[in-house]
């Protein structure tokens, strides 16, 4: 979970920062831009619709990662930056968690059969609502300050 959500995934985004100069007043910046609000809520919507645990962490993954484009694609590549590393944080404690709920229920992934999670798994449930909260920029979390 942790080399997939901090490096595999976010490898464009920072090969990107690292070449921002490239982006700035150009009409390359203004379509990236357009095309990450596009993705953004094309994967919102889609997470809206799914069943799956992964699948539905996976579409907030790219709706986040439409974030840190939009975000560059303004110019704020030290925002972006920012972003990607607490991205990569919560990212992995929602991946983590899951992992345990799906092995917890013996391979269920589908959130509709998986009811009174917090009294089995407190702990796990705990953390779980913690790095949610911190994905909706929940203030004093680490999703409030980079977005």
């Amino acid at each position: 979970a942790l080399v997939h959500s901090s490096t595999l995934v976010t490898a464009g985004v920072y090969l990107l920062i690292r070449f921002n100069i490239l982006l700035e007043n150009t009409i390359l910046g203004q379509f990236l831009l357009l095309v990450s609000g596009l993705t953004m809520f094309m994967a919102g919507l889609g997470a809206n619709f799914e069943f799956d645990l992964k699948k539905i962490i996976a579409l907030s993954t790219l709706s986040q990662l439409g974030l840190m484009m939009s975000i560059l694609s303004v110019g704020y590549y030290k925002l972006a930056f920012f972003h990607l590393l607490t991205h990569a944080l919560f990212k992995a404690l929602l991946f983590m968690c899951a992992g345990v709920i799906i092995h917890n229920t013996k391979n269920a992934q589908d959130i509709r059969f998986m009811g009174g999670l917090s009294m089995s798994m407190p702990l796990t449930c705990s953390c779980f609502n913690i790095a949610n909260l911190a994905l909706c920029g929940m203030p004093f979390l680490a999703g409030f300050y980079s977005k």
